[in-house]
């Protein structure tokens, strides 16, 4: 039997290739959204067995509508499919609960591997962006320790790393240099035992720090 899919992006163009990437597959695309609601409502209609949804649906959050879609269809599995290698919106699609986060330059296999271990309840592909976070996601709730000592200077470049930025826009936004952004960032990853920005960015979010 055929794994249904339910497409959900703003331009068209991206709709249409993935339905011809799925074609000759064991996948049956039942239906494509350009909006939030459209994704609601046809995930409700079809209880498709996976959402491959982008970040950004027009000027909506697509990451938003993630839990949604499990209230309109709570066997449903949903992967991120995304232009946006930001460890925001990673860690944001991780507390969402999408199965796994593909950068939109994956290939066909890589696709289509992704969306059998969604359905299957399996780990995030290995080149997927969850897979940086998976192991630590799996071991405890948030790695660190929320009560860290982080400085407030170390705190607010984890909150702007949190919203996105790069070294050299925290430094524009912190008046600081990029060396002394560095020395920052690498401070607050000891301090919290994590291991890369990504993570970080999870952290902070699990934790109301951003």
């Amino acid at each position: 039997m055929a794994i249904t899919v339910l497409i959900a992006d703003d331009h068209e163009v991206i709709r249409r290739g993935v339905e011809v990437l799925l074609e000759s597959s064991h996948f049956r695309v039942v239906a494509s959204a350009a909006t939030v609601a459209q994704l609601v409502r046809l995930a409700r209609k079809h209880k498709p067995d996976v959402v491959l949804l982008d970040v950004r649906l027009g000027d909506e959050d697509g990451l938003d509508a993630i839990r949604r879609v499990r209230s309109a269809a709570p066997k449903t599995r949903s992967v991120v499919f995304s232009a946006f290698d930001n460890p925001t919106y990673v860690a944001r699609a991780v507390a969402a609960g999408a199965n796994d986060y593909l950068l939109k330059t994956a290939d066909r296999d890589t696709l289509l591997a992704a969306l059998d271990n969604a359905v299957a309840d399996g780990p995030p592909t290995r080149t997927g962006m969850l897979r940086s976070v998976a192991a630590s996601m799996t071991k405890r709730d948030a790695p660190g320790d929320a009560n860290v000592p982080l400085t407030p200077r170390e705190l607010q470049t984890l909150r702007l790393i949190a919203m996105g930025l790069s070294n050299r826009e925290i430094a524009d936004t912190m008046g600081i240099s990029v060396e002394t952004v560095k020395e920052h960032v690498q401070n607050m990853l000891r301090k919290t035992s994590l291991h890369d920005r990504t993570q970080a960015a999870v952290w902070a979010l699990r934790n109301g720090f951003a």
